[in-house]
């Protein structure tokens, strides 16, 4: 039979305990990496084979060695480029059941030798260990950000909520002072863009400013202009200067892709918003960038917009990929379409307006409304709307309606000299029988009707001049004639002031008023004084400032032949062919308003505008208003006015006219849901010269498939699409009611929309931009008033487009 020595076997199954416990640490231990010990020591590990040894038992090696790395451990280890790898270990055999069910303490040594490996430094890593660290905590800080997206869209419906069962609590996930995030503004947008009611989508606007102005109102002001998809006032001329081909290979980078590949999903998509949305950055990276912020955003945007010179297009380039590759869930999307100027979510200036009002009502601590007004949300949205059409500076708007409250707005933010307003505008007429009949009892004015650029200069005090176009664009580098005879001919008496005014090309040789086709051929932009071969007249017509005094309030007649303090005739000195006053008479005898009408047109005006002078005769910044009426030379034979309208689609040309576009599709502008509405197909009145002209200038604007805010019907088929770029007035026969067309849609017949009949191109419109064309109101307003003026030449149902 076999016996073991007492001693032995103690020992035999001691160790074979020890070693179970140390068998998940040999790896880590220092002393193992060597081969000698592997080598000298392996047997030794079998309890059998060490009773007949008269060496030191492996238990005693193991502990030896143990202490001995203890004390080396803090002394510094020389690093090796070339780690050898770790030979496996064998296990000890399995002993009998017998000697593993016998118990032994563990002894103090036993413990120290598992405290010195669980206290010892990981094993030497791989080179590449510590990136994939990094990406553990990327994958942790991710999962972070898209647990805390996911609550916020779980509660971003609630900005729906009527405004008086709103709190902002409800929605903030970040804390008071904290930077708002950019995905609470991208779920806003995303709420919007699904929404078509004008109510619902103003109690979401309202809801969401409240939000920030409860928790960080320190970025009211970024926010505002994200929604308004501006960086900038207009008048100040801050452009992004970034085409699509730039956003497009940015995108590319940003998210590891071909341009190819991002080309043909736009191609497919038609949107690159949705294509960035579907190309979220995929790449891993060292460090996750922080979360987009609204001011990170809006700074950035700012930043590229500055950015000129060498390497200015890669630098944008860059700016953008920061902002993409930082983007979560739908940020790519609307940072792309805020790139683009292009954010299409329904969302007009004037309903931000009102919500922006409301808001303040609910939020400010000045909300208390003076004890005469009824309806403070009507009231607070009406002053907000006022303020910004004399002030269109959210810069200034938000901060004096946080510090004073929206009841104090008119006070703290008036009418300012270097701020353009938008120009007031009149609403068109059939004939002068009309005039009279709506200024019957009023005194009202007549004046030529000019055809040229409107132009606001405004003369400061420091005696600067700034002129600006219509769309407040600043056009004093492009008139620096103009610049000179307004210093020159103003009057001493007039230190500061805003003139509102027709530039007109005129032939002073011959003393005649030239097309506006000939004003359109002179330089945009840095123009010299001696390159200038088309000379301009100014012709004045309105005085909104003067002398620290804004005059929009007061009454016509005071602004033009006022108290010799308050006047427009007595600021100027005329000079024939440089500055002259509008040509005006004031009467409301029919028969002389005909014949002066006739004189308007012998001196190559458009016609008339006639102006209420004593009551109701405010000036109304952006407004068409019915206090001021225009009636044109052939408004008795066709619909009374132009159109101004963009083409969105073509037919190409066939037989002579092979190898350009035969017929344009033409659209106007629905401002309130942001779209492009069909109108009429136009293919008469170019000649082959003009035909040639558009076809070769819209080409460049070609693409894929129609936007996703044109309107128009399921049988209309161009042959392609356009970007909406350009402008062109248009005159028809009449307008009618048309089941094919979407213009005015609902406004006049439920389902049909308005049609031109017999249209004909005019100009192309260099002055507007595509948002600036006809609006489906004034569409509508148009085909009722013929419908009043020709009953019988209504509601013809067939669409007839030539």
């Amino acid at each position: 039979m076999f016996r073991l020595r007492p001693g032995v076997s103690i020992r035999s199954i001691y160790f074979t305990r020890r070693s179970k416990l140390l068998s998940p640490l040999i790896p880590s231990l220092p002393f193992f990496k060597s081969s000698s010990f592997l080598r000298t020591n392996t047997l030794s590990l079998n309890p059998i084979s060490s009773m007949s040894s008269s060496r030191p038992s492996a238990f005693d090696a193991l502990m030896s060695n143990a202490r001995a790395s203890a004390k080396k451990k803090a002394q510094p280890q020389p690093k090796s480029n070339s780690p050898k790898k770790r030979k496996t270990l064998d296990h000890p055999q399995k002993p009998d059941k017998t000697l593993n069910s016998v118990q032994s303490p563990q002894t103090d040594e036993s413990k120290k030798l598992i405290n010195i490996s669980d206290s010892s430094n990981e094993p030497k890593s791989e080179p590449n260990s510590r990136s994939d660290s990094l990406l553990k905590v990327n994958q942790s800080k991710k999962l972070r950000v898209e647990d805390k997206n996911a609550g916020l869209k779980s509660k971003i419906v609630l900005l729906k909520k009527k405004a008086g069962d709103f709190k902002p609590e409800m929605v903030a996930n970040w804390e008071k002072g904290e930077r708002v995030p950019f995905i609470f503004v991208s779920l806003a947008f995303d709420l919007i863009a699904n929404e078509t009611g004008r109510i619902v989508i103003t109690d979401i606007v309202c809801n969401m400013l409240r939000t920030v102005m409860d928790t960080t109102p320190e970025d009211l002001v970024a926010v505002v202009y994200l929604l308004a998809n501006k960086i900038a006032p207009a008048h100040e001329g801050v452009e992004l200067g970034i085409g699509e081909a730039l956003i497009i290979k940015a995108l590319a980078e940003a998210c590891g892709r071909t341009e190819k590949e991002v080309k043909k999903q736009y191609k497919d998509l038609g949107d690159l918003g949705l294509v960035a949305k579907a190309s979220r950055s995929s790449q891993s990276m060292m460090r996750k960038p922080d979360p987009l912020t609204i001011i990170k955003v809006f700074n950035t945007f700012q930043q590229i917009a500055k950015e000129s010179g060498k390497d200015s297009q890669d630098k944008k380039k860059n700016h953008i990929k920061a902002l993409l590759v930082a983007a979560t869930d739908c940020e790519p999307q609307y940072l792309i379409r805020l790139l683009q100027t292009k954010l299409r979510i329904g969302l007009a200036e004037q309903t931000l307006l009102a919500a922006l009002g409301q808001a303040a009502v609910y939020t400010e601590e000045h909300s208390t409304p003076p004890p005469h007004i009824q309806s403070p949300l009507e009231e607070a949205a009406k002053i907000v709307k006022q303020v910004y059409s004399v002030l269109p500076v959210y810069d200034k708007i938000v901060p004096a309606l946080l510090s004073d409250g929206v009841w104090n707005l008119p006070k703290t933010c008036s009418f300012t000299p270097g701020v353009p307003v938008g120009p007031m505008l009149a609403k068109p007429t059939k004939g002068v029988s009309e005039i009279v009949t709506k200024f019957q009892d009023m005194e009202f004015t007549c004046e030529y009707k000019y055809d040229g650029e409107r132009a606001q200069i405004h003369y400061l005090e420091n005696g600067s001049v700034e002129i600006y176009s219509r769309n407040a664009e600043r056009n004093t580098g492009k008139f620096p004639d103009v610049v000179s005879v307004i210093s020159r001919l103003k009057r001493p008496s007039a230190s500061s002031f805003i003139l509102d005014c027709e530039l007109v090309a005129y032939d002073r040789e011959k003393k005649k008023i030239l097309p506006f086709q000939i004003l359109s051929t002179r330089a945009r932009k840095n123009v010299v004084m001696s390159d200038i071969k088309v000379n301009v007249c100014i012709y004045a017509f309105d005085m909104l400032y003067l002398n620290d005094q804004p005059l929009i309030q007061e009454e016509l007649k005071v602004r033009r032949e006022g108290d010799n303090v308050k006047h427009l005739y007595s600021s100027f000195q005329e000079e024939p062919g440089c500055f002259q006053f509008a040509t005006a008479i004031t009467s409301n005898d029919l028969e002389e308003i005909q014949k002066f009408l006739d004189a308007a047109v012998d001196a190559s005006c458009e016609g008339l505008i006639i102006k209420t002078m004593n009551k109701d005769a405010t000036y109304e910044p952006s407004r068409r208003s019915h206090n001021w009426l225009k009636l044109k030379k052939d408004y008795m034979e066709n619909i009374g006015d132009s159109l101004d309208l963009v083409p969105i689609g073509a037919f190409h040309g066939r037989g002579k006219r092979a190898g350009v576009y035969g017929a344009f599709l033409l659209a106007c502008y629905n401002s309130n849901n942001e779209e492009f509405q069909s109108i009429c197909k136009i293919g008469t009145g170019f000649s082959e010269q003009v035909l040639e002209e558009r076809s070769d200038s819209l080409r460049s604007q070609v693409i894929p498939k129609p936007k996703s805010y044109y309107r128009f019907g399921d049988t209309i088929k161009p042959d392609v699409w356009f970007e909406p770029k350009e402008v062109w007035e248009v005159k028809a026969a009449d307008l009618t009611i048309s089941p094919v067309h979407r213009a005015a849609i609902g406004e006049v017949d439920p389902d049909k929309g308005i049609s031109l009949r017999f249209p004909r191109l005019v100009r192309v419109r260099e002055d507007k931009s595509p948002e600036q064309a006809s609006s489906s109101e004034q569409v509508a307003e148009m085909y009722n008033a013929q419908k009043h003026n020709h009953p019988n030449n209504q509601d013809d149902n067939d669409d007839v487009d030539n």
